[in-house]
This record gives C-alpha cells, structure tokens and sequence, in this order.
C-alpha cells in the first residue's frame, strides 16, 4: 500500500512540471437558429478526433481542436433543437456556420457540406469529459430524445435496443423496476451493473446488496451512458460495467420550460409525465413528477408508482458551479406469482397467487461541486446518500413443507375464507452515505495532449433485514405476526454494516498523434459484516415443530487489494477507431447471500467473492455519409462465479460453482437511407440498423458435480435486435424485431421436469422472438405517439424467478396498446 501511494505521489508532482503546448489544427463552429439566425448557446459537440465535449459558449461559438487532419464524424447535441451528425473534413483552421431545427418544428435540409443523419439514439463517450476519462474501454451513450418506442411504459426492449448483447427480463409492471444483464451476468434488477443517476450511486448497496429498485423514468433522461467491464477502475468493482442515467435539465439559452407525456395503454395502463425548469441569472432550478398505475396483463397485477426530482444549482460563471438533487420514490406492486412449464403451456397469463406485494419507498441525495482550475485542470467533489425500504408479503408455498413445490402449493382457506397461514414478510432498510472525489489534470507528453485522473471514493452503509411471518390477510399489510405465529420457519433479524475507501487514478499517454495507451489502477478496502440472530426448526412429517433452536451470528470479512488494467485507441484516417481494453473484476458477496431464506434454495455458509477480468476489442467508424459500424470481441474470466446447483441430496444450493470462461463478438450496425429516397427536398427519412450479438461460454473448472464442460448460465448464444424506421413529413413509423435463442439459468443446464418440486424453478428459457410496431406524428409544440408491443402476439418467458415475483416461470407481456401525447413550451 505504501509503494502504491508513493507511485501515485511521484506521478502528481511529475505531472505538474509539464508545460501546455499547443499542437492541434482549430475550427471555429457558428450555431444559429435556423429560424431566428440567433446564436445557440449550450450545443454540446464529441467526436473521436477532440479530447472531450465542447460546449458552444453565448455567442453560439465552439472552438474545435483536432489532433490531426483527418475527417471525422461530429455528434451535435442540444435539448431543443435536432439532434445531428455530419462528416466534417479537416486540413487547416477554419470557420464554419451549422443552422440547427428546432425541436418543435419538422426537419429539413442542413445548409453545410455534410449529409443529416438519423442515429437511433447512439452515441460514443468522448476520450474526456468534464473529471472522466472514457478513452480505451467499450463505451455506448443511448440519447432519448432519438429512441422510438414504449417510452411512458420504461419499455427496455426498446431503449436498449441497440445496446450489443443485453439480456432483459421483462416482468412488465410498468417499467417500475429495470432488469438487465450482459455477458452471462444475471439480469435481476440490474444487480451486475453498476448503476448511477448523475454520476452518483443509486442502489440499494453498492457492495453489499447492489440491486436497482429505483430507475428513473425514460422521459426524464436526457442520455443514458454505458461503460462494460472495464470501468471497474473509476467507478467500481461490477462485472457488468456501469449505467449512468443523465438527466434532463433545462438549456442555459432559456428562461422557462415546461414539458410533458401521457400515455395511456391496455389493461388501463395510465401513465403522467410533467417537467419544468427555470433560469434565474446564476440559479437554475429542475424539477419532474411521473404517476403511474395500471391492472397489468394477469389477474393479481396491479401496480401504482410516483416518481419526483428537484434540483437546484448556482453556476456564478463557467468555472465553478454547486448543485443540489433530491429523488424520491414510492411503488407498490401486486406480484401475481410464479407459474410452472405445464401452467405455462396451458395458460401463461394465469395467476397462482392473489395476496404477494412488494412495496418501494427510495429517497436519493447528492450535492455535488465543480470547480476549473488553471491550465485546464478540472475537479470536482459530491456526496450523496441514500434512504429508502424495499418490503415483501406473500404466501411463497408453506415453509414446513420441504418437498412440495411452492408454485403449486395450495394457499389453503378456512371455513369463513380466511386464510390458513400467515404470508412470508421480509423487510429491508437501506442507508448509505458516500462521498467521491475527482481531479482532472490536462498536460502535455511530447508536444501531444495527455491527462491524467486522480479520485477517492469512501463508502458507509447501515442495512438492516428481518424475515418473518406478515398478516394472514389479502390486502398489502406489511406488519410483523412473529408474536403470533412464534415457530414460523422463516425467522432471523440482521444488522449489515459495509464500508468502502478506494483510491483510483487513470492516465491518457499519447504514443502518436492517433495512439494512446490508458493505464490505470485502483486499491480498494471492502469490510463486509453480519450482526444477527436466527431461527432454526425441525418439523415432523405432519409439518408439527418438534425442536427449535435460536442462532446467534456475527461475521466480518476485511478485504483489501488492488484493481489493475489498461487501455488502448488508435484512430484511423476519416474516424475509424480502434479499442483494446483489460481490466480486473471484483464482485463482493450479498447480504442477500448471507441470511435470507428463500423456499427455492439454500444458500453455501462458505460462499466467496468473485474475481476475473474482462477484455474488449474492437472498431467502430462510419463508411461514407451513410453507413456506420462498432465491431467488437470481448472475454470474461469469471473465478469463483456464484450461481445455483444441486447437490447430492437434491437441494438446490446457491454457492461458488467454478471458474468460466465467457466470450463472443458484438455488432451495430446502422445505415441511412434518406438520400437513396429523398435527395431533394428532404421530405422523406429511412434508416435501418442491425443489433447482433454472438455469445459462448463454459465452465472450465468446479469442484460439484455434473458442471464442468457446461455452458455458463442466463447466456443466448444469438441476441439480434433489429428495425427499420421510415417518415414522411410529420410521421414516423418504425418496427423492431428482436430474437433471442435458447438459455440455461443454472450451471449444471438442468433441463425443464415436470411433476417435480422443482418444476418451473430449474430449467432453460426456451428461444423467442417479438415484434414491436411504433409511431410518431410531430406538430409544433404537440406530439402524438403510439404503437403495439408484441405485435403478433408471442407467448414467451424471460425469467424462473427463484424468488419475488415468484418463484417459477414469470409470463412476459402478450400484445398491448399504447397512445400518447406529449408536450414541450419555452421561452
């Protein structure tokens, strides 16, 4: 550790003997109003060819500085106008003037030597941006204000859909919970990523029980940025990468704006969407609402959700600014239950379960201030917080029966209605508080430009869960009856204290003009502990307690070590790019692996963490004006993997299984057809893209039986998403088909029994495919929406639950309807 620190201290005095020198080939950018001729201020510009996003300043102008002459693709990005992409070729300083549509009008031809593109909403992260560095690693940025789809209903098939490889589960309660995986990473509440809102974290636990009960709305994202496995240096330990939802906020050229959507859809979907922001010279203020609530496409689906934000910031000039958020979120939800293969094949929108909810009650703070220094060098420092419960009742088969499937176990009734047995309750209350430290330094390595980053991070949390018999009632009562019901199986009450300190640093050297190598380096101290006491029972064959025992536990695992890896770019002539990247990965046990008792499995007392590494390569670029491509090849070294086997005396055991391997190749991509149409006048628009992800894996080692040689789990060999957009005028219609091929959810590939207790728990999910239809018909300041998800009317799965919302198969939604309306003033 000591070594560490004194590498660290001798880069941070090395770096500031550096001089500035300027070396770069400069292009003054205009933006106007295409209407007005007004200057634009606020226009955000990346590209592959600058450092970072640059920022049109009030008098509409961006100074450009290239590395080199080249051509290259601009991104030009701002809330109230169009989004662009030109090819722009660069060979000595210059000035050029861009004319931008506005938002609430229809689109025509762009006045500069370029030919208007449509992007499907993605995006690469520049190598730089305000204390982060992307350059090297697997980058996606998904823009919303260009994604078709189901956007009041949260619907992921649609927003993701040109993300490479993501597996969703589609539980279909609205879009209240986001469920999504990747590179044979479990999809369930997106607990392999590691998710943020505004750069800051927003689940449960990091660490410790890093599950994302709270996703904020679609409409009021502004971007959502996607890093993969490599991002484990800056922002932690995942496998999966990370997911950043960037928020909308109002444009530093207005005074006021509101805005709004509502969407209204089958079995009384209701969705309500207002937003509204304000300038005030240096003050600014954000703020959103959402009401959400619906029946739900199965008996016993019900479900309501509120969301709100506010924001408040002070931004005196361009070098400092301060800024204040709060979120809040309350859902509740009616789970309707868990269904085996054969109620599946007979009715898969049957429920088995008429009294489980979930209840969600989150509460997220940051406060977070950036500061420029001199010679571009850039910090920043926010802390954050959160408080929040996530709660559960439910009748989840009767827990003295070891052997009786809890899907087909019958919630048996007395003689006035009343139920037999009381419901599973399990509490959980979360508190955390954190705080993260960033310093940017620009400096110059052989006359080229090079940065180097320096954070710490520091992490406390306070968690508490206590499983117990709930009411016996039907209605959503979260109260304790353990004093009622005191030899209730299910009985333990824990305290889950976790701390984090890290320190990272990351480096951009320039090799050439077009090369660079990102190395970079994280410590990491994780204390992991377990303050509790449990029940144990022993019941007869009529289900009669016979012994009970009551357990005391206390566990502490210290941890330190160290994260390496490194990356590299080269950038071709006209923008083609090449990435490498290797990182470490590290993923701590759950406290959910610890001390909660599930009807579906056991779980190892001896259970580890997870360690490995994931390795990226590939290219992206643009062929003509039209066509666009990303090509990509990773591997995932998996140690460890925790996942669910069955042992010798058939119990279903949740432990490390082994050692995987996991590799495939990921595709975009994309190609405008709007000059093959319309060369003239522009009133025609087409574009298509293919999304396609090959896949394959193996365990190479493990020490249980019948799973070395086996294909790791929750793995389509093929993932394609595809669409095809087309407009004219004011109307655009798209369509999206998306397949995915057969998967296991368990390490030894267990195949689907029937007449087992284990049936719907264990078995693959077969290959499906779905069709989605979506259109848009713009006005000036009005925009109706709508379409039909599942088109032809698929019935599929994406999920056995071993748990809430089962456990068992967890149906995915027929075809269903939507129609929207949304809004947009300013001034």
């Amino acid at each position: 550790m000591n070594k560490f620190f004194f590498i660290l201290s001798f880069i941070i005095v090395n770096v500031f003997t550096f001089n500035e020198v300027s070396c770069q080939i400069n292009v003054s950018v205009q933006f106007q109003d295409r209407q007005s001729l007004s200057p634009i201020n606020g226009v955000e510009i990346f590209s592959g060819g600058l450092d970072q996003i640059q920022k049109s300043a009030e008098n509409g102008i961006a100074v450009l500085g290239f590395k080199n002459a080249g051509e290259y693709a601009l991104n030009i990005f701002h809330e109230s106008f169009e989004f662009q992409t030109l090819l722009l070729n660069v060979h000595q300083d210059t000035s050029i003037t861009i004319l931008m549509d506005p938002l609430s009008y229809e689109l025509s031809s762009i006045e500069i030597t370029a030919q208007r593109q449509s992007l499907f909403g993605m995006a690469k992260l520049p190598d730089v941006e305000d204390t982060y560095i992307y350059a090297g690693k697997k980058t996606e940025m998904i823009v919303m204000n260009t994604v078709k789809g189901d956007l009041g209903n949260n619907n992921s098939r649609q927003v993701y859909a040109q993300v490479a490889g993501l597996n969703i589960y589609e539980n279909n309660d609205g879009g209240l919970q986001l469920n999504i995986g990747g590179r044979g990473l479990d999809p369930n509440r997106t607990s392999n990523f590691n998710t943020r809102q505004n750069g800051y974290d927003i689940s449960a636990d990091v660490l410790g029980y890093p599950e994302s009960y709270y996703t904020p709305p679609t409409e009021a994202i502004k971007e959502i940025r996607i890093l993969r496995g490599a991002s484990s240096l800056q922002y932690g330990t995942q496998f999966g990468g990370l997911i950043d939802f960037r928020l909308n906020e109002i444009s530093t050229d207005e005074k006021w704006r509101i805005s709004g959507n509502h969407t209204i859809g089958s079995f009384n979907s209701l969705t309500s969407f207002h937003s509204a922001g304000l300038n005030h010279k240096a003050w600014s203020l954000n703020t959103y609402f959402k009401h959400q609530r619906g029946d739900g496409f199965r008996a016993n689906s019900e479900y309501k959700g509120n969301h709100f934000f506010i924001s408040g910031a002070y931004k005196p000039n361009e070098d400092f600014s301060i800024r204040l958020e709060y979120t809040a979120y309350r859902y509740l939800s009616m789970q309707a239950g868990g269904l085996t293969d054969e109620m599946f094949l007979n009715n898969p929108v049957q429920s088995t379960r008429e009294r489980n909810w979930i209840e969600v009650d989150w509460n997220l703070f940051n406060l977070k201030m950036a500061k420029n220094l001199p010679s571009n060098s850039r910090l920043s420092f926010q802390v954050f917080g959160l408080i929040a419960e996530r709660n559960t009742v439910g009748y989840r088969g009767n827990p003295t029966r070891l052997n009786e499937n809890p899907i087909t176990s019958i919630d048996e009734q007395q003689a006035d209605g009343s139920y037999l047995l009381p419901r599973d309750l399990i509490l959980g209350s979360f508190k955390n508080a954190g705080m993260e430290f960033r310093f940017l330094k620009p400096f110059t390595l052989k006359k080229r430009k090079a940065n180097l980053l320096i954070g710490t991070k520091i992490y406390n949390a306070l968690n508490t869960a206590q499983q117990g018999s709930g009411t016996r009632d039907i209605d959503a009562d979260f109260s304790s009856t353990i004093d009622l019901f005191p030899t209730y199986p299910n009985q333990s009450e824990f305290e889950f204290p976790n701390f984090n300190a890290a320190v990272f640093t990351e480096a951009i050297f320039p090799l050439t003009d077009q090369t660079s190598i990102t190395p970079g380096i994280r410590v990491e101290h994780i204390l992991t502990k377990a303050n509790g006491e449990y029940l144990q029972l022993v019941f007869d064959n009529a289900g009669n307690a016979i012994d009970s025992q009551s357990f005391s536990e206390e566990r502490e695992v210290p941890r330190t070590f160290l994260l390496a890896g490194v990356g590299m770019s080269h950038t071709f002539e006209k923008g083609h790019k090449v990435i490498f990247n290797i990182s470490q990965n590290y993923r701590s046990i759950t406290f959910s692996d610890i001390r909660v008792v599930s009807p579906s499995f056991v779980v190892d007392p001896d259970i580890t963490d997870e360690k490995g590494f994931t390795a990226d390569l590939g290219i992206n670029g643009k062929l003509g004006q039209s066509f666009s491509y990303d090509l990509n090849s990773f591997s995932v070294l998996y140690n460890d993997r925790i996942g669910i086997i069955l042992d010798s005396r058939a119990n279903r055991v949740r432990t490390n299984i082994g050692n995987a391997l996991i590799y495939g190749i990921e595709s975009l991509t994309e190609w405008n057809l709007t000059k093959m149409l319309d060369s003239k006048n522009n009133k025609w628009k087409a574009s298509c893209f293919l999304n396609m992800a090959y896949t394959s894996s193996q365990y190479l080692e493990s020490e249980e039986n019948n799973v070395e040689g086996k294909k790791v789990e929750f793995i389509p060999a093929w993932n394609i998403k595809t669409g095809f957009t087309i407009g004219y005028n004011r109307l655009t219609t798209n369509v999206q088909w998306t397949f995915l091929s057969d998967q296991f959810t368990d390490a030894q590939n267990s195949l689907a029994v029937i007449g087992d207790f284990r049936e719907g728990i264990i078995g693959p999910i077969p290959s499906y495919n779905v069709l989605d239809l979506h259109f848009k018909y713009q006005l000036k300041r009005i925009r109706i929406t709508g379409g039909v998800n599942n088109l032809l009317d698929r019935s599929y799965f994406t999920q056995r639950a071993t748990g809430y919302p089962g456990p068992g198969i967890i149906p995915s939604q027929g075809r269903n309807f939507y129609l929207g309306v949304g809004y947009g003033f300013f001034m």
